[in-house]
């Protein structure tokens, strides 16, 4: 019975958009660090601009956070259309970051924390449980979203899971968000870096943790 209940989930157009959607996702992201000629689809960055996209970035990733509080405030509070709003401005603000991000790792280059072993430790952990909920709320976020898009009112509240979805969907959303300003704060502001360029860095994607926040 659950087997069947999610393939008529991954079948319908919802579900289906969100499987496209989502291996589309992986793979520009994957790319980045996982094929060196995806590289050569973006410029090249100096050191600078890596840096003042990292700090937009946070900017970005700090306003979305806002908009996600407000979303899942207005939505308890039964305001569904600001809900919606604060959830699409969420997930424009998320594309704005990816159209950052990726030149920012595949034309410039990634930074590598430096600072004492507990700071560094915590800096690891934050990170890792930050790049895993980054992963698997792909997936939910985006079926989340389609479901509130392609339903009316009265069938988001009565039949389908969007209200189920969209709770996961958001926790895991705004805490892997919190996560990645954290450490963005570490490496840029409050511990030293080390910085290593696009071509060197993705001779070494299969080391993950260090990496500069994915978010």
């Amino acid at each position: 019975m659950a087997a069947a209940s999610v393939r008529a989930r991954l079948t319908e157009p919802a579900g289906a958009l969100t499987v496209l959607l989502t291996i589309v996702g992986y793979a520009a992201v994957g790319g980045v660090f996982l094929v060196p000629g995806f590289q050569a689809l973006f410029p090249d960055l100096t050191r600078e601009t890596v840096d003042l996209l990292a700090h937009a970035i946070a900017a970005v990733n700090t306003v979305t956070i806002a908009t996600l509080s407000l979303g899942w405030y207005w939505i308890r509070n039964d305001e569904v259309k600001k809900h919606a709003a604060a959830m699409t401005t969420s997930f424009v603000l998320i594309l704005v970051f990816l159209g950052m991000y990726l030149p920012k790792v595949a034309g410039g280059g990634t930074k590598y924390f430096v600072g004492p072993d507990p700071a560094y430790y915590a800096y690891l952990v934050m990170l890792a449980i930050h790049i895993v909920l980054s992963v698997v709320s792909v997936p939910v976020v985006l079926y989340a979203l389609l479901l509130g898009l392609t339903h009316s009112e009265r069938e988001l509240r009565n039949e389908v899971p969007h209200a189920r979805v969209g709770r996961i969907a958001a926790s895991a959303w705004l805490l892997s968000l919190v996560l990645g300003v954290v450490t963005y704060l570490l490496l840029n502001h409050v511990y030293d870096s080390t910085f290593e360029a696009a071509e060197t860095a993705a001779e070494s994607a299969s080391v993950l943790l260090p990496l500069v926040p994915v978010v």
